[in-house]
């Protein structure tokens, strides 16, 4: 019994990533989809696997996050799983710059 216990466990382990979070970091909240569910407002063929970075509030157990929601998300539970996370990793190259586009005097650019 034990060697197919740790024969499964090591099957398991293979696809298990270490997340350790703190509060104050952010986090993407996986949003799993289900057949004629609708997600956040947005069809399921059409949205995204990670929504939006969320604030982490408070650890709960030792896999378990509380996030920081909108008041608009009000019928959404705010605690999750760690597996249901990504962390939020920003990267300045990426942000896009806000330039103000040179326009012409028939105003257009």
């Amino acid at each position: 019994m034990n060697a197919t216990q740790d024969r499964q466990k090591s099957y398991a382990d293979v696809r298990r990533r270490p997340l350790e979070l703190e509060v104050g970091d952010k986090v993407f909240l996986k949003v799993s989809p289900m057949k004629g569910l609708k997600r956040f407002g947005v069809k399921v063929k059409l949205s995204t696997e990670y929504i939006r970075p969320y604030d982490v509030v408070n650890r709960i157990g030792v896999v378990a996050y509380k996030l920081d929601f909108s008041p608009s998300l009000g019928n959404v539970h705010d605690v999750f799983h760690v597996s249901q996370l990504r962390k939020y990793i920003s990267d300045p190259r990426i942000a896009l710059q806000n330039k103000n586009p040179e326009l012409e005097p028939s105003l257009s650019f």
